[in-house]
């Protein structure tokens, strides 16, 4: 969970615009900011506050409080220069400051608004704060000096602009690129989830099965194949909460990957649910793979040892082979069940035949899956140990 406190850094850059606007502001009153009409006056002193307060307060991005405050004090601003400049501006300008706490106010918060405003409202405020500043200068004359200052202001004002729709645009592409990781993140967790729970629920109904066959010829061997109902559905629920704890939290950390060095506990624990028996070969080493590669291998395994599971017919043996070769991890599970019937064939590949496809390319590889020569089924896939652009 994000905290709510602000990075030290944000809190002592906000205290340092606060001492830089007061330090501005105590310049302004120096050098005749109040000479102004006491109404006038005390509306020059309020406003730098206001339009700090304005763009000092934290804001969602996209937000639609920020332009609906920051509208109303830019357009005082806008107004107040209007009037001073209608009413009292002699032809060559007054020394009195302008107000330069003020200007810097409305930058800081044409730059907020430009990053953190709601779209819709945006440019109107944008415009009008825009406005608010370049007009500033002109509360002391139309004298060149005067115009000259409004049009640095100008370009001081395109520059906060083009700073804060700059930073925005990061900002949305950062959101995108975690929105599409995230999407990503939740396309693996429902292939985990069917990769783990169908294998151990498979194996949970193929050891009832049998319970429920030799429980009264030998309660003891029922006893054994409870006790295997009971770990393999302990070991379901562990996936159920992993999987169902991330897609609440997707910051939440996940459990350590099953990778090619764990195929032989995977056939062991099949071994003892069925009623097959399954072999492992290995040729080469199978550390230091790269993970994508050694999880996608395991998670080919598992998925074909849950298919012999439903669908092999008499099956005795499953033979898995994994070789590596410089360039390449071959996977191959074979059974040696009965061939698939010609008007029926097996049953259509499920999620899980297309979650596999999606992973093994994902990688850079490609997997086959049909019925043998002779008979039984076999899967075979292929994934390059190095970076190879998806087919």
């Amino acid at each position: 969970m994000t905290s709510p406190l602000r990075p030290w850094w944000q809190v002592l850059g906000r205290l340092a615009l606060l001492v830089a606007l007061a330090v501005l502001g105590v310049f302004d009153v120096r050098y005749g900011l109040l000479r102004s009409m006491p109404p006038v006056a005390l509306m020059r002193l309020f406003l730098p506050v206001a339009v700090a307060a304005v763009w000092l307060l934290p804001y969602r991005q996209n937000s639609p409080v920020l332009p609906r405050l920051a509208l109303p004090v830019a357009a005082v601003s806008l107004a107040l220069s209007g009037l001073m400049l209608l009413a009292g501006a002699a032809e060559y300008g007054s020394p009195d400051s302008w107000g330069l706490a003020e200007t810097a106010a409305l930058l800081g918060l044409l730059y907020v608004t430009a990053r953190r405003a709601s779209p819709a409202m945006a440019p109107w405020a944008v415009l009008v704060i825009g406005a608010a500043v370049v007009l500033l200068p002109l509360r002391n004359g139309t004298a060149n000096v005067f115009v000259v200052f409004g049009l640095l202001l100008a370009i001081a004002a395109a520059v906060a602009v083009t700073a804060g729709t700059y930073v925005r645009m990061l900002d949305s592409g950062r959101r995108r690129a975690l929105e599409e990781v995230r999407a990503a993140q939740r396309a693996e967790f429902a292939r985990d989830l069917h990769d783990f729970i169908a294998h151990h629920v498979t194996g949970i109904i193929v050891q009832a099965q049998g319970a429920r066959y030799i429980g009264e010829q030998d309660p003891q061997r029922a006893l054994a194949a409870l006790e295997q109902i009971e770990h393999a559905g302990a070991e379901t629920m562990a996936s159920m909460r992993r999987m169902v704890t991330v897609l609440r939290a997707p910051e939440a950390p996940l459990a350590p990957l099953a990778t090619a060095t764990d195929l032989a506990p995977l056939l062991d624990g099949f071994n003892r649910a069925s009623p097959a028996t399954a072999r492992l070969h290995v040729d080469g080493r199978l550390d230091a793979l790269p993970v994508e590669v050694s999880t996608s291998a395991y998670r080919v395994v598992m998925e074909a040892l849950t298919n012999v599971r439903r669908h092999a017919v008499q099956a005795g043996v499953v033979d898995v082979w994994v070789r590596r070769t410089p360039g390449w991890l071959f996977v191959r599970v074979a059974d040696d069940g009965e061939p698939p019937r010609p008007a029926h064939g097996r049953e259509p590949a499920g999620y899980g035949l297309v979650g596999l496809h999606e992973r093994v390319r994902a990688v850079g590889g490609w997997i086959t899956a049909g019925p043998g020569i002779e008979r039984g089924w076999v899967l075979d896939a292929a994934m390059p140990l190095t970076w190879r652009e998806p087919a």
